[in-house]
């Protein structure tokens, strides 16, 4: 299980990216003391840690991916606040759709994860 995964955003973009995630069903969490510099989000054990920076390291292709509840609802929400979806080729018989968030990282919205009994090799539809 992955627990955390950390962002490296600049200060002037960190709350609409905390924004997108709370869309996603994350909640905001206090981090312990000592890392309070961080913004930190957790849904269902799985947390993101926002860490502000003036000079943020933001991968051209690297991404995370996230199951969310209700897809299409997802998506409507995530493009009525403003950010810009674009879907993706259907994997393991599951839409997915990537957005590109506040500070330029890639987000994949997933309908499912795959199934553990279905090979990763490619599209099964």
């Amino acid at each position: 299980m992955i627990h955390h995964v950390s962002l490296e955003v600049r200060p002037d973009d960190a709350e609409a990216l905390l924004g997108l995630f709370e869309i996603l069903g994350y909640l905001r969490v206090a981090p312990p003391l000592g890392l309070e510099e961080g913004l930190w989000l957790e849904r269902s054990g799985t947390q993101v840690h926002l860490l502000r920076c003036d000079d943020p390291n933001v991968p051209r292709r690297g991404h995370l991916a996230t199951v969310v509840d209700d897809f299409e609802a997802c998506l409507a929400r995530v493009e009525a606040a403003g950010h810009r979806v674009g879907r993706r080729r259907a994997y393991w018989g599951a839409p997915r759709a990537l957005v590109e968030a506040p500070g330029g990282h890639l987000v994949e919205l997933m309908a499912a994860p795959p199934d553990p009994g279905v090979p990763l090799s490619g599209p099964v539809n």
